[in-house]
């Protein structure tokens, strides 16, 4: 079955699209999409992973045309962070 792999850092983004098994899981994919090869930095036990923005456990199965997503850490609290003002109304 198809399924893609998605990775983004600020001014450089991956999207992998792949064949993967039957019953894959989330991180069979990340490991066979080769996308760690092209990150090494990334460290999957501390990362969050999801499919199409929803957080899910590595070990999720897989369904044809899913998105496979590794998100970044937080760097800033957004309590904490002043809005931008985008000069809508509101």
């Amino acid at each position: 079955m198809q399924v893609g792999v998605v990775y983004s850092e600020p001014g450089q983004q991956v999207w992998l699209n792949l064949e993967v098994p039957d019953e894959s899981t989330v991180v069979e994919a990340i490991e066979r999409s080769g996308i760690l090869k092209q990150f090494p930095h990334v460290a999957l036990a501390e990362r969050k992973l999801g499919i199409f923005g929803r957080v899910v456990k590595p070990d999720a199965v897989l369904k044809a045309g899913d998105r496979v997503e590794i998100y970044r850490p937080i760097i800033a609290d957004p309590e904490t962070v002043p809005r931008r003002d985008t000069g809508g109304e509101e």
